[in-house]
């Protein structure tokens, strides 16, 4: 009892600091474009993005909630190791970053309104860390589809570091997809199914409601 106590306690404070950051990003310029920008005159198709921001569990809760986020899978890419289990992920010695493909409908989310939900949901300023969270599995990144994301990735990124949107640059690594690699089937809709745990309670939650109140125009 005193440990679950203890580790209640500690798991708050982890919360508070990954929560914490001095960031003007929701009064941005940049931030207005990319939130405002819809595609309501593309083709109906599905389009994926994969995008890496610390712990999957934490960014598959937040996107799954968007309105033309079809399905969301948490899983691993950026590194040299085919099939990659989670152990060997959190060893730090494959080079893979934890990632979400998010599957979505253009016709009813755009990219850069993902985008806009990417810089949201993490601290793009931490190399290799968010929170509590330690190491290059944990990387801030994106990991382009094709030419037009990596465009799109990179203009805003520069936008956002010129117009100072955190007091600190943004790190985030932009990269090509390569090869998905989908965690085992226990980390699949971690949040929903876990959400009495510890780490969801006090670590997610908070995130998750802060999510909404960013982007409670563009919920399911």
């Amino acid at each position: 009892m005193k440990f679950n106590l203890i580790l209640s306690l500690l798991l708050v404070q982890f919360a508070a600091c990954a929560q914490h950051s001095s960031s003007n990003l929701e009064k941005s310029k940049t931030f207005k474009q990319m939130n405002g920008t819809n595609s309501k005159d593309q083709a109906h198709k599905t389009d994926t993005a994969t995008f890496g921001a610390g712990c999957y569990w934490c960014t598959e809760a937040q996107f799954q909630l968007l309105k033309g986020v079809t399905r969301v899978e948490s899983g691993f890419t950026g590194g040299h190791v085919d099939n990659p289990t989670y152990k060997e992920v959190c060893g730090g010695g494959t080079g893979h970053a934890e990632v979400c493909n998010i599957y979505y409908d253009p016709a009813v989310i755009s990219f850069d309104e993902l985008l806009a939900a990417f810089w949201t949901c993490h601290d793009p300023t931490t190399l290799n860390r968010q929170g509590n969270d330690v190491g290059t599995q944990y990387r801030s990144a994106i990991f382009y589809h094709n030419d037009e994301q990596k465009k799109k990735a990179e203009d805003y990124k520069k936008k956002l570091n010129d117009e100072k949107a955190w007091d600190r640059p943004v790190v985030t690594e932009i990269a090509r997809f390569t090869k998905f690699y989908k965690a085992e089937d226990y980390h699949q809709n971690y949040f929903n199914e876990n959400g009495e745990q510890p780490y969801c309670h006090f670590v997610i939650q908070p995130k998750v409601e802060k999510f909404r109140l960013v982007f409670k125009d563009k919920l399911k």
